[in-house]
Order: C-alpha cells, then sequence, then structure tokens
C-alpha cells in the first residue's frame, strides 16, 4: 500500500476530492489539515522542490491577502514563503505527496501520476 501524504483543506471541494481519489486507490494517507497545523518554510521548500515551481506558483493569487500584502510586488523568495508560513490560506490545495514525489492535486486526477 503506498504511503500518501495530503495537504488538504476540508472545506475545498477539490481537497475533499482528491483525498477520495486517494482513498479509492487504497493509499495509506497521512491527512495534514495545514490551516490547523501550518506548515514550515522548510516543508513548503521541500515541497516546492518536488513540484519543481517556484513559490509564487504554489500560492493562491486570488486571495484577498495575496492583495491585502501587496506580495504582487514582492519578488524575494524567501518573503513569498514567509508569508504562506505567515497565511496558511495562501497555499495551493491540495498537495500530496508520495515515492518522493508531489502533486498538486487540480484536477484531482493528477494526483495519481505519482502513486
Amino acid at each position: 500500500m503506498t504511503q500518501v501524504s495530503i495537504i488538504h483543506n476540508p472545506r475545498c471541494s477539490k481537497s475533499r476530492q482528491t483525498l477520495a481519489l486517494l482513498e479509492e486507490n487504497a493509499c495509506d494517507i497521512q491527512i495534514i489539515e495545514y490551516l490547523k497545523t501550518p506548515l514550515t518554510k522548510l516543508e513548503l521548500r521541500t515541497i516546492i522542490e518536488k513540484l519543481a515551481i517556484s513559490p509564487r506558483a504554489l500560492m493562491r493569487t486570488k486571495e484577498d491577502e495575496y492583495k491585502a500584502q501587496g506580495l504582487a510586488d514582492i519578488q524575494d523568495d524567501e518573503q513569498l514563503l514567509q508569508a504562506m508560513v505567515d497565511t496558511p490560506k495562501l497555499i495551493e490545495r491540495p498537495i500530496v505527496l508520495a515515492n518522493g514525489k508531489a502533486a498538486i492535486g487540480r484536477p484531482p486526477e493528477s494526483v495519481l501520476a505519482i502513486l
């Protein structure tokens, strides 16, 4: 059985759909509710590295908090990472980690590639 972690928000429909898909595929799932247990900067760096994206690509740029913090004007990756640590709502979700890889569940089926 594949060991899988999902960075999850139970209020998000895509996150719920991705979790259901993982359950259908008989995975051993660790659920990380990142709004209750925020990710560290190191955890975010590791995820970003596995996804091979920039910190900004992991951010929900349409959130009010993104605009309120003026993050569109910030080019420093460390500041963007800190913004996600301080305001976890800014992190795109769901993120699935399995087999040393990561995938964003948008659409949910995209996580199947790493199982």
